[in-house]
């Protein structure tokens, strides 16, 4: 398995090996000792997660409180998308940065996206599957979102391709906003949170 941290630091892209034969395909998209020397904690699963979306669908740009947040690990059975990570940690030092990564069921690449971050995604095809597993279960009283149309982050959505959105992440703030609010966790905090892992 090919391992890459990404320019926001703790945000790693897996790239598994796959095995072709007359039968089919065979491909492991997570392992745990990959993972492990790479993050440096394994990855606890509190809960996993299946969606299904159309062509346009956008989905985020989300997080939770942290600590504990939310940690995921990210891959695509089917179909194609476009996985965006923000770093949203008050005080980091790429604050408002965001990397993006194709996730499809050719490569099956997948995205490690620690607690404190933002992420989204936009499908590239109708019928496109996303597989989640988070590190905790879903909290809605500490859930976030902030809007993935915000033009001061200037996420890389396809120009082709109508978004659609939930009436959650249409409402949801801009990154100006949820920082003024307080709503966003802080670098300090998430650091620390890491090094309890």
């Amino acid at each position: 398995m090919q391992v890459r941290e990404l320019s926001i630091a703790g945000v790693f892209e897996f790239t598994p090996q796959s095995f072709e034969d007359s039968r089919g395909l065979f491909t492991a998209p997570f392992q745990g000792d990959v993972f492990e020397k790479a993050v440096g904690h394994a990855l606890r699963v509190g809960q996993t997660n299946h969606s299904v979306s159309r062509r346009g669908v956008i989905r985020g740009i989300h997080f939770a409180d942290t600590p504990p947040g939310q940690a995921k690990y990210v891959y695509c059975p089917s179909g194609a998308m476009l996985d965006v990570v923000v770093d949203i940690r008050v005080g980091s030092p790429t604050f408002g940065q965001w990397d993006a990564v194709t996730l499809d069921a050719k490569s099956y690449r997948a995205l490690y996206i620690p607690e404190g971050l933002g992420h989204g995604f936009v499908s590239l095809e109708d019928d496109t599957a996303m597989a989640y597993m988070c590190s905790v279960g879903y909290n809605p009283g500490r859930e976030h979102a902030i809007t993935p149309v915000d033009p001061a982050l200037g996420l890389p959505w396809p120009t082709d391709i109508d978004p659609i959105l939930s009436e959650k992440d249409t409402k949801a703030p801009t990154l100006a906003e949820a920082v003024s609010s307080g709503l966003l966790p802080t670098y300090e905090a998430c650091m620390e949170h890491y090094r309890s892992l």
